[in-house]
Order: structure tokens, then C-alpha cells, then sequence
């Protein structure tokens, strides 16, 4: 662990699988020392290999993010074997896709606490260590379901809605300490990842993400690059976009075009009993980085876009001088 003291420093919390692994994998790719909380010891395991094979330096530490003492001492852990955090990244969820009167109440409550107060129990053991030294970033992810929630994801959506609050408090907290320490929060679009086939299920169909469908590693990029900038929100994928501006603009509209359409997208078409998931418990092997989706987009415009504002700017300047040029 030496050697990998004199490496920046990542923590990235659901590390075993989907966005979070495929963004523990990016890191190491600029050769960070990469800290992988998460549950699972199969999946850790993979994602060690992972990132060791990307030219990082991966730290295991087996977690249950529900147990806000155990986020903790695993920070401190990072800290004494790696050295000052300088990115935290927040990509831990536990679904169920059912409907909120046939979910019980402890599946709703449990998922409500990985997904939700285990992304706040991370910020916090982050806060810890960053704030004294004044410096560091978090990397939030959010979800579009955050701006409009799908029917039969109501703790998922509940979860990351209530976490655009965690996040806007936390900020206002930043500001008025006058901290250099950030927060971003990644909303992507849907994503082609295991979780589809290993959450909790009881649709009465295979569950799926609506397209069009992103790559974990479309969603990887945005982390990284926001990470190593300060920017308050990046958007992956279209229907992020949209989610966002149908929120602001329209709700009503949004939630009746959910409830006509989102229930059917949200299944493949396959029958599936119900599935217990691994809501409670983690699911033997190893989950891997992707889902078992084929038709996925490799690249995003709208993160393209929330990166280069510059071009934006200047392609709408162009575009109303030509507008102007015609006119006279």
C-alpha cells in the first residue's frame, strides 16, 4: 500500500457492479488508488481485478451502507491506507420494481435506506475528512427518475428526489462555511446494467430500463470528468434532459405520459415470477459491469454539451447573427 499512497485517492461506494464499478474502473485509468466499498465480497473481488488491470490500486472494504458507522470507519480505513480522499463518488441503489401497494413495508424501507441515507451516510464520512483540509469533491448520482418518477420505482425515485434536497442543504451548508469542497450530482438516463436482472422484482415481467438505453461507461465518463470540475449538474443522456425540463415545466404532463407508457417500457415482455433479489442480501457471483441488454448508445450529446458550453454558446451566437444577417 505504499506505492499507492502516492496516488490520488477515489472512493467509489457500489463498486461491485454497473456505473459504480465502470467508474471505479475510469479512475484507475488515470492511475488512482481506487477504494471499492460495497457489499458483496464476489463483486469486489471482480472489481479489484478490474481496476488493478487498469493501471490502479484498488482497496477493498466489505460494507453495508445502511450502517452509518461502518461508512465511517471504512473512510478512516481509506485514510490510513491510501491516504486524503480526494474524490467520493456515491453510486449505491437497492430497488424494487413493484408497485408502491404491492411493495411491503420493510422492502420500501430498506431500499429507501442503501439507496437514500446511504448515499447521505457516504457524503457525510466524506464531509468528515474533506472539510479540515478544505478540498476534496463528491460525485453524486442522481437519476432522471429524480425530475420524473416511474410508476413501480417508487422508493428508487423517492430516493433520489430526496436526495436533490441531501444534496441543495449540503450545498447552502458549503457556501455559507465559505469550503472549497464541492458537490456535483450525475443524472443519468437509463443504463444497461445488472441491476435489472438481480433487484427485487414483482411486475409480473422481466423489469428493463426505458430507452434509449446508455452504456455504464457513458455515465463513468461524466463522473470523471465532474469530478476533476465544479460543475453543479451533469445530465447523461436525452431523457435525463427531458425528465428535467418536463418537471420544470410541465409536470402533469409528465406524470399522465409516465402512467400511460412507463409501466409496459419498463418490461421486456418476458414473463418473470416474482424474484427476491438482492434486495436483503447480496446474490452470489460476480455481477460484472454490464446488463444483459444489446442495443445500447455508446455516447451521450447532452454530456457532450454540458462539457463544452463554450461551443454551445458560441453555435447559438452564430447562429442568431445568421438569423439577424438574413432579416436585414
Amino acid at each position: 500500500m505504499e506505492a499507492a499512497r502516492t496516488r490520488p485517492v477515489v472512493v467509489v461506494v457500489g463498486a461491485s457492479s454497473g456505473i459504480g464499478r465502470a467508474a471505479a474502473i475510469r479512475f484507475a485509468r488515470e492511475g488512482w488508488a481506487v477504494a471499492l466499498l460495497a457489499r458483496g465480497q464476489e463483486g469486489l473481488d471482480g472489481a479489484s481485478r478490474d481496476v488493478a488491470a487498469a493501471g490502479g490500486a484498488p482497496l477493498a472494504i466489505p460494507v453495508d451502507v445502511v450502517d452509518a458507522d461502518a461508512v465511517a470507519a471504512a473512510a478512516d480505513r481509506v485514510e490510513a491506507e491510501l491516504g486524503p480522499i480526494e474524490v467520493w463518488v456515491n453510486a449505491v441503489m437497492a430497488g424494487v420494481f413493484a408497485f408502491f401497494t404491492d411493495t411491503e413495508p420493510e422492502e420500501f424501507r430498506h431500499s429507501t435506506e442503501a439507496t437514500y441515507l446511504g448515499s447521505a451516510w457516504g457524503i457525510r464520512a466524506a464531509l468528515r475528512h474533506m472539510l479540515p483540509r478544505d478540498r476534496g469533491t463528491i460525485v453524486q448520482i442522481g437519476s432522471a427518475t429524480a425530475f420524473a418518477p416511474l410508476p413501480s420505482l417508487a422508493s428508487y425515485a423517492a430516493s433520489k428526489h430526496a436526495l436533490r434536497g441531501l444534496v441543495g442543504s449540503i450545498r447552502g451548508e458549503l457556501a455559507w462555511r465559505g469550503s472549497r469542497v464541492w458537490i456535483t450530482h450525475v443524472h443519468p438516463s437509463g443504463t444497461n446494467t445488472p441491476q435489472f436482472d438481480r433487484c427485487r422484482a414483482r411486475m409480473g415481467g422481466q423489469p428493463r430500463p426505458i430507452p434509449p438505453i446508455y452504456r455504464a461507461e457513458v455515465v463513468a465518463e461524466a463522473v470523471w470528468w465532474s469530478a476533476t470540475r465544479r460543475r453543479r449538474d451533469v445530465y447523461v443522456g436525452f431523457p435525463a434532459v427531458m425528465a428535467r425540463l418536463g418537471d420544470a415545466l410541465v409536470p402533469g404532463f409528465v406524470e399522465r405520459l409516465q402512467g400511460k407508457a412507463a409501466v409496459r417500457l419498463l418490461q421486456t415482455g418476458e414473463p418473470l415470477a416474482d424474484r427476491a433479489g438482492n434486495l436483503f442480501e447480496p446474490l452470489p457471483g460476480d455481477p460484472g459491469v454490464h446488463g444483459r441488454f444489446r442495443f445500447v448508445l455508446r455516447h451521450s450529446t447532452s454530456t457532450w454539451l454540458s462539457r463544452h458550453p463554450g461551443a454551445v454558446a458560441a453555435a447559438a451566437l452564430g447562429a442568431a447573427a445568421a438569423a439577424v444577417a438574413r432579416r436585414r
